[in-house]
C-alpha cells in the first residue's frame, strides 16, 4: 500500500520553487535592463568650421544660413599644389574648395605640459583633441585632477594623419625624431589625452573610414554598460593637409566639383570634404542623474555592422544598412512610430542617397505612413561639409542641440532647387526640411543618425530628448552666501575667466545661481592663479570679481601651500550645537558619512547631522556624526568632522590660552575702535571681499548676508580656524554673533583658504537640488602657434647639415658654469626660452624621449657618466641638472680638454 502523500511538504516546495522562479526572472530583467541601460551625454567640445568653438555657435550656424565652405587656406601649399579645374588629370585633384577651419596651428602647449619642441610635431589633430576633451568635461562638471587618475574611457576616431608627412623625405631623414611616431600614430591621439589628463579607463583608436567616430560612440556606450568605465569620452577628428588623399578622392570621382555636399538634391555630384574635432562626454543615465550632471541627451540604443559581399568595398548595401537600424532600435527598444527625425548620412552621391533613404523606409515608412506625421531628414554635410573620421561626431553633437532645444534646423536651401528624382518623396511620407520647425507632436522626441564607411562599416544610434524624473528636488532658495571661485595657470587667463564670469553673472537670474557657483567649486580643476568672491546675488558676485580686476589680480601664486590646520572651540555645548546645526542645515552634504567625492549631489531625504544639544532633532539622527561605540560627538568633533570633509585636516586646540595657537609669527592684530571693540561688521549685502581681515585674539564678525528672522544672540562662543602658510598664521572665525552667520563665516574662510593655494573638495558645499550648469565659460586657452611649414622641393636639407646648437661650451667644469651649460641645452632641446630651475623637468614639458635627446647632446662633448633613465625628472632642474653637472666633472678624464 501506498504511502499517503505529504500534502504540505509538496505545497512548500512548490512555494520554494516559485520564488525561486521569481528571484530568477527578476535577475533576468535586471540583466537585460543592465544590457540595454540608457547613457547620458553631459558634456560637449568642438572645433568646427570655420570658427565654431562652443555648442552655442554650433547651434546658431546650424538655425542660419549659409555654409562653412572656404578655398584652401594659403598655409596648405600641397593642397593649392595638386589642383587643377580638370577632372581626371592624373595626381590631380579638381577641388579646391572644402569646410576648413580658420585655424589648425593654435595651441595652449603649456596648460597641457608640453615642451614647444613635442608641440610642432604633434600632429594638430591631438593638439585639439586635448582641448576639446578638457572641454567637454568641464562642461559635464567633471573636475580633472591629473592625481585623481578619473575612471574615464577614450575612444577616438580618426581617418588619417597627415601632418607627419611634413618630415618624411626619403633623401633627409634628419627631421625625423622620436615624436615622428606619437606625434603622428592614429593610436597616439586618445592614448595622449588620457596620459596627460592622468585618465585610467580603456584607451581605443578607431578608424573605419567615414563611420569611424560613430563607432566610438558606439564602442563607448556598450563599456558604460558594462561599467568599464564610469566616465567616456567618444571623438573625431579631421584634418585635410596632404594633397594626397584629396588626389585619390578626385581620381575615382568621390568629390563634388563645387566642394560641396548636396544631400537629397537633384544636383547630388559627390561629397564636400570638411575638417573638425569633436568629443561627447557620456555617462550611464542613473549614475549622472544622482550626481546632478547636466543630461543634455539620452542615447538609447547603437548598432554595428558590415556590408559584407556587398557588390564593392565601398559601394553602399541596402540590406546591410536596413539590418544596422533595426539593431539599433532594438537595443533602444523603441517602436519605429517613435522616431521624429534621422540625421542621415547624406554624403549627396547618386548612388548613395537612394539607398540610404530605401533602407530608411524599410524600417520606419510603414510606421510613418500609419502615424499620418511625416519624419523629418536632414544631414549637416550639406552646410558643414563631410569631415570623414570626425562626421559621425559632428552628426551626435548636432542632433543632441536639436533635441534640446526642440527645433528641426533647415537641411536644404530653399534656393537649391528639387529633391533627388531617384528617391520616390511623394509615397515615402519623409520630408526634407527647407527651414526651421518645431519638433513633431509625438509622444517622445526621439531622433536617429545614420553613419556609414567607406571600409563598409555601417552605425545607427538612437537618442532621445531627456526628461528630468518628477520626484527631481527643488532647487535651493536664493539668497544664502553662495562661494564663487575661479582660478587659472596665469594671470591672464584668470582676467579673461573672470571677465567671462562676471558677464554671465550679470545676466543670471539668482535661482540659477547656486547651480553655477556649485560649478565653479566643484566641477573645475584648481589652479595656482586664484580668486574668490563670497556673495548671496549674481550681481553681488559680479560686483566683487569687478572690484578684484580693478585693484589686480595676483601676479604670483601662493608659494606654500597652507598647512597645520587647527580649530579652536569654545562656548556652551547648546550655543556650539546650534552653530554646526546651521551648517549642517544651510549644506546637507557636511552631515553624511562618509563624505561624497567631487558632484556626487546631495540625495532629497539627507537628514542633517544633529550635533550634541541640537534642540532641532534627535542626537542620533540619520547621518549625525558620532563618537565610538555609537555615542553622539562632541560639537568640537561634529565641527571638526565637517572641514574633514571639506579636505581641512584639523587638530582641536585645547582653548587655555590664545598663544597655544599664535605664535610669534602670527598675523597682526586688527584694528580697533578707542573703546576696544572689534571693527565694526559690514552692513553690505554684497560681501564682495573674499578673505576677511585675520586676527590672532578676538574673532572678527561679520553681519549675515541674507536677511533672515531676528534670533536670540548666541551665548559667546568661539569658533576659529588657523592655518600656518608663508611663515604667518592666520585665523578666521566661523562663528559670529549669531547661529545663522555661520555659513557665511564658513564661504569666508574657504575663500582665504583657497585663494592661500590650499585644495578643499567643495563639493559638499551643495544644498539639495542643485545640479551642474552646463552653459558656463570654460578655461581660456591661450593658444601659440606650432606649426611645420610643408617642406619645398628646391630647399632640402641633407644629412648631417642639421643647425648646429649655438650654445657656448662652459670656460671650466666649476658647478655654476656647467649647471648654466645645461640649463641652455635643456632649453635648446625643448626649444624654450627662460626654463625656471625650481621647476621640474616634467613641469616644463619633459618626458622620456626628450631626457635621451638631451643627454645625447651633452655627450656630443662630455663624458656624462650616467643614463637618461638614472635622472631623477620630478626634482628640481638645479637639483637635477646640478647632479649631472657633478657627475660630469667626476667623470672627466685627462685626455678630456674642455670644449673639446
Amino acid at each position: 500500500m501506498s504511502e499517503a502523500i505529504d500534502t504540505e511538504g509538496v505545497r512548500a516546495l512548490m512555494e520554494d520553487q516559485l520564488r525561486l522562479s521569481r528571484r530568477l526572472r527578476a535577475r533576468i530583467a535586471e540583466l537585460e535592463d543592465a544590457a540595454h541601460a540608457p547613457v547620458a551625454v553631459v558634456g560637449m567640445g568642438l572645433r568646427l568650421p570655420p570658427a565654431l568653438n562652443t555648442p552655442e555657435a554650433y547651434w546658431e550656424f546650424l538655425t542660419g544660413t549659409g555654409s562653412a565652405l572656404s578655398g584652401i587656406p594659403a598655409d596648405r601649399p600641397g593642397l593649392r599644389a595638386v589642383h587643377d579645374p580638370t577632372p581626371g588629370r592624373p595626381g590631380r585633384s579638381y577641388v579646391d574648395r572644402a569646410a576648413f577651419l580658420t585655424s589648425v596651428a593654435d595651441f595652449d602647449a603649456g596648460f597641457f605640459g608640453v615642451s614647444r619642441r613635442e608641440a610642432r610635431l604633434l600632429d594638430p589633430q591631438q593638439r585639439m583633441l586635448l582641448e576639446t576633451s578638457w572641454e567637454a568635461l568641464e562642461r559635464a562638471g567633471i573636475a580633472v585632477r591629473r592625481a585623481d587618475r578619473l575612471d574615464v574611457g577614450i575612444y577616438l576616431g580618426m581617418m588619417t594623419s597627415e601632418y607627419s608627412e611634413r618630415n618624411e623625405d626619403r633623401r633627409d631623414t634628419s627631421r625625423i625624431d622620436p615624436y615622428y611616431i606619437t606625434g603622428g600614430g592614429l593610436s597616439f591621439g586618445a592614448g595622449r589625452v588620457s596620459h596627460l589628463l592622468g585618465f585610467s579607463g580603456p584607451v581605443m583608436g578607431v578608424e573605419t573610414a567615414c563611420s569611424s567616430s560613430m563607432t566610438t560612440l558606439h564602442l563607448a556606450v556598450q563599456a558604460l554598460r558594462r561599467r568599464e568605465c564610469r566616465y567616456a569620452l567618444a571623438a573625431g577628428a579631421n584634418l585635410l593637409l596632404s594633397g594626397n588623399l584629396m588626389v585619390s578622392l578626385c581620381q575615382t570621382r568621390a568629390l563634388a566639383p563645387d566642394g560641396r555636399s548636396k544631400s537629397f538634391l537633384a544636383t547630388a555630384d559627390g561629397y564636400g570634404r570638411g575638417e573638425g574635432v569633436g568629443v561627447v562626454a557620456l555617462m550611464r543615465l542613473d549614475d549622472a542623474e544622482r550626481e546632478g550632471r547636466p543630461v543634455l541627451a539620452v542615447v538609447r540604443g547603437t548598432a554595428v555592422n558590415h556590408d559584407g559581399a556587398a557588390s564593392g568595398l565601398t559601394a553602399p548595401n541596402g540590406p546591410a544598412q536596413r539590418e544596422v537600424i533595426e539593431a539599433a532600435l532594438a537595443d533602444a527598444r523603441t517602436a519605429p512610430a517613435d522616431v521624429g527625425y534621422v540625421e542621415a548620412h547624406g554624403t549627396g552621391t547618386v548612388l548613395g542617397d537612394p539607398i540610404e533613404i530605401g533602407a530608411l523606409d524599410g524600417v520606419l515608412g510603414e510606421a510613418v505612413r500609419r502615424r499620418g506625421t511625416p519624419l523629418s531628414i536632414g544631414s549637416v554635410k550639406s552646410r558643414l561639409g563631410h569631415l570623414e573620421g570626425a562626421s559621425g561626431i559632428a552628426s551626435v553633437i548636432k542632433t543632441v542641440l536639436m533635441l534640446g532645444h526642440g527645433v528641426i534646423p533647415a537641411a536644404v536651401d530653399p534656393a537649391d532647387g528639387d529633391l533627388n528624382p531617384h528617391i520616390p518623396w511623394d509615397r515615402l511620407g519623409f520630408t526634407v526640411p527647407r527651414r526651421p520647425a518645431p519638433w513633431p507632436e509625438l509622444p517622445r522626441r526621439i531622433a536617429g543618425i545614420n553613419s556609414f564607411g567607406m571600409s563598409g562599416t555601417n552605425v545607427h544610434a538612437v537618442l532621445e530628448a531627456y526628461r528630468a524624473p518628477a520626484a527631481e528636488p527643488a532647487p535651493p532658495r536664493p539668497g544664502r552666501p553662495e562661494l564663487l571661485v575661479l582660478s587659472a595657470k596665469d594671470p591672464v587667463a584668470l582676467d579673461h575667466l573672470a571677465d567671462r564670469t562676471e558677464a554671465l553673472l550679470r545676466a543670471t537670474d539668482d535661482t540659477r545661481l547656486a547651480g553655477l557657483c556649485h560649478t565653479l567649486r566643484a566641477g573645475r580643476a584648481p589652479f595656482p592663479y586664484r580668486l574668490a568672491v563670497v556673495a548671496p546675488t549674481a550681481r553681488a558676485l559680479a560686483d566683487g570679481l569687478a572690484g578684484h580686476r580693478a585693484r589686480g589680480l595676483p601676479t604670483t601664486p601662493a608659494p606654500v601651500p597652507p598647512r597645520r590646520f587647527t580649530l579652536r572651540v569654545e562656548g556652551p555645548p547648546a550655543a556650539l550645537a546650534a552653530v554646526a546645526t546651521e551648517l549642517t542645515t544651510a549644506h546637507p552634504l557636511l552631515g553624511t558619512t562618509p563624505a561624497p567625492p567631487d558632484g556626487v549631489r546631495a540625495a532629497p531625504d539627507v537628514t542633517p547631522a544633529g550635533p550634541e544639544g541640537d534642540s532641532a532633532g534627535p542626537d542620533n539622527a540619520p547621518g549625525a556624526p558620532t563618537a565610538p561605540h555609537g555615542t553622539p560627538a562632541t560639537p568640537a568633533a561634529t565641527l571638526r568632522a565637517l572641514l574633514t570633509r571639506l579636505g581641512i585636516p584639523t587638530t582641536l586646540a585645547d582653548g587655555t590660552s590664545p598663544d597655544s595657537l599664535d605664535g610669534p609669527d602670527a598675523a597682526s592684530e586688527p584694528t580697533r575702535d578707542p573703546d576696544g571693540a572689534s571693527p565694526a561688521p559690514t552692513d553690505r549685502p554684497d560681501l564682495e571681499a573674499a578673505t576677511p581681515e585675520p586676527t590672532t585674539s578676538e574673532p572678527t564678525t561679520s553681519e549675515p548676508t541674507t536677511p533672515e528672522p531676528a534670533l536670540a544672540p548666541t551665548p559667546a562662543v568661539r569658533i576659529e580656524l588657523s592655518w600656518e602658510a608663508g611663515g604667518r598664521r592666520t585665523t578666521l572665525p566661523l562663528a559670529g554673533d549669531r547661529p545663522g552667520d555661520a555659513p557665511g563665516l564658513l564661504a569666508a574662510a574657504l575663500a582665504a583658504l583657497f585663494t592661500a593655494g590650499a585644495d578643499p573638495r567643495l563639493a559638499p558645499l551643495a544644498a539639495p537640488g542643485t545640479r551642474f550648469a552646463a552653459d558656463l565659460p570654460t578655461y581660456p586657452f591661450r593658444p601659440i602657434r606650432y606649426w611645420i611649414d610643408e617642406p619645398r622641393d628646391t630647399a632640402r636639407t641633407g644629412p648631417g647639415t642639421a643647425a648646429a646648437t649655438g650654445v657656448p661650451l662652459p670656460d671650466s667644469l666649476d658647478p655654476e658654469p656647467l649647471t648654466r651649460y645645461l640649463l641652455a641645452v635643456l632649453g635648446d632641446v625643448l626649444q624654450a626660452d627662460g626654463l625656471d630651475p625650481g621647476l621640474s623637468f616634467l613641469d616644463v614639458g619633459g618626458d622620456s624621449f626628450l631626457s635621451t635627446l638631451f643627454i645625447t647632446r651633452v655627450e656630443e662633448h662630455f663624458d656624462v657618466g650616467m643614463t637618461a633613465d638614472e635622472l631623477s625628472l620630478d626634482q628640481p632642474l638645479r637639483d637635477l641638472l646640478g647632479t649631472l653637472a657633478r657627475s660630469i666633472a667626476a667623470t672627466a678624464g685627462a685626455r678630456q680638454e674642455v670644449g673639446a
